[in-house]
């Protein structure tokens, strides 16, 4: 049993705990310890991956009570890998929240650090219940993330999101709970091994019980036709929120991997999950994130989009189910995430440079007057808009490449072909409509109306997630190879049962 297994769980409950406590207290001593706890969690991460980079599995049983009997935490290269990502990420929207949106509710803070709780425990419990729970508490948090600040607009949204999620939560403990009337455990390496033996008669409810999880992931995930609720829950969010919930359908994506190459994968007797639903519902989800981009009005309603149409792309890797193809996913995963994160935070400095406050454009597609520090946000906006879209040569243009070279081994080829490099022609031409109607179609501005402040320092958080874009480029090389490693070990799930269930009968 390893400890540090746990400790990025704890970590940031006991943050949140904390921040209850002196929820009184000064917000530069509030926002010292955010930081000193996020950093904490990016350490805490590093050192796990480096402890399962060799291919080992590491578990901790909470009361010493042995799996499948007790709740049992499990640290592999795949949760590892999203625990990183996730510690990075939230980071830069900590640090520009920071600059004054965090004192527009007394709770930021607080619910900041349980939803990082929440995300964490999602990626380490080896049990479904479990994950059900840690899904309640960061979408819990994220109740209350997504109306920090207030507003009708954020209200709406949020109120949509709010039902669609407590529907997905009823599904999942419909789901649940079939299989544990069927098997008698949820504890997913048991349930890998009594899946390999199912009887012919309770084929029928764990084929049902899988597909139930399936909508659920997949309502996560924002995959069609279950992503209506995210433009406008996410673009009325604001900038912070919105850029650490990019990580949010990465849970609904990590989630129909894990489940689907341990539980319904090739050995589980005939009941599978990712076939033959998967593919097609992900090259659908591309091309309407990308549709839903090209027809976006504003900055943050596209950057929306992109998030669905990185889903899309992301959930089609993993769909192809071989090696490279999952190693393709799992390499474009955190460029999708950084990627769409500096989108939010970017639109936002750019809603406040055309008059946000005022009532103005903001970031809607309109012409407008030159904005202040229009040069440098505008060549900010060129190199997201390059990672978005894929060009080369940045991480983008690698993980596509990646991608459909893995297709090529898959009989769907020609179509993810197409799809894929037609998608990549949608979102060049979204993005080249947005970037010349911000920066290009500037109109005189009128006497007596100067342009608001510019705020260099707020676009840190920005240079900060666009260079680990460049680093993924650079490292892209033993980056592939961790995520190839990952991949092979995702598709040899008997070292996961062995690691959580010893020789368990």
């Amino acid at each position: 049993m390893n400890h540090l297994v746990i400790a990025p769980i704890l970590l940031p409950l006991v943050a949140g705990i904390a921040h209850l406590f002196g929820r009184h207290l000064a917000y530069h001593w509030r926002r010292g310890f955010s930081y000193a706890v996020v950093l904490g969690q990016i350490g805490l991460a590093a050192a796990l991956l480096n402890a399962v980079s060799d291919g080992d599995i590491l578990t901790y049983s909470l009361g010493n009570w042995p799996a499948p009997f007790g709740i049992v935490m499990v640290a592999d290269r795949l949760s590892a890998w999203m625990l990183l990502i996730t510690a990075v990420l939230a980071l830069f929207p900590l640090i520009y929240a920071s600059r004054g949106i965090d004192v527009s509710g007394r709770h930021f803070h607080i619910l900041y650090q349980l939803q990082l709780f929440g995300l964490n425990g999602a990626f380490l419990t080896g049990d479904l219940f479990n994950l059900f729970v840690f899904f309640e508490v960061l979408l819990l948090a994220s109740y209350g993330l997504i109306l920090h600040g207030g507003g009708r607009l954020k209200t709406r949204a949020g109120l949509h999101y709010v039902v669609l999620n407590l529907c997905g939560s009823a599904l999942f403990l419909i789901a649940v709970g079939t299989l544990y009337g069927l098997f008698g455990t949820l504890n997913m390496a048991d349930l890998a091994r009594r899946m390999a033996a199912v009887a012919p008669e309770n084929l029928g409810p764990a084929r049902a019980a899988g597909l139930l999880l399936f909508a659920v992931f997949a309502l996560k995930a924002a995959l069609l036709p279950l992503y209506l609720w995210l433009p406008a829950a996410y673009a009325h969010a604001s900038a912070p929120v919105a850029a650490l919930f990019v990580i949010m359908t990465k849970v609904g994506a990590y989630s129909i991997l894990r489940v689907s190459t341990l539980i319904f994968g090739a050995q589980a007797g005939g009941v599978t999950l990712i076939e033959p639903w998967l593919l097609p519902l992900a090259l659908a989800t591309l091309i309407i994130g990308l549709l839903g981009a090209l027809a976006a009005r504003a900055l943050r309603e596209q950057a929306a989009y992109l998030v669905v149409a990185s889903v899309g792309t992301l959930l089609t890797a993993f769909a192809l189910g071989s090696v490279s193809g999952i190693a393709a996913g799992l390499y474009y995963l955190p460029h999708s995430v950084f990627t769409g994160a500096a989108l939010f935070l970017l639109a936002d400095r750019i809603a406040l440079g055309r008059g946000e406050q005022v009532g103005q454009l903001a970031d809607r597609f309109e012409p407008g007057p030159a904005m202040a520090g229009a040069p440098l946000l505008g060549g900010l906006f060129f190199i997201a808009a390059m990672l978005a879209a894929g060009l080369p040569p940045l991480s983008g243009f690698v993980g596509k490449f990646l991608l459909l070279r893995a297709a090529l081994e898959h009989p769907a080829w020609p179509w993810i072909m197409a799809v894929t490099l037609a998608g990549g022609l949608l979102g060049l031409i979204a993005l080249a409509r947005a970037g010349s109607l911000l920066f290009f179609h500037t109109p005189p501005a009128e006497e007596g109306a100067p342009p608001p402040p510019f705020d260099a320092g707020a676009l840190l958080p920005v240079f900060g997630l666009l260079a680990l874009t460049i680093g993924l480029t650079l490292a892209a090389g033993p980056l592939h190879a961790y995520a190839s490693a990952t991949a092979e070990q995702l598709l040899q799930p008997y070292h996961y049962v062995h690691a959580v269930l010893g020789g368990r009968p």
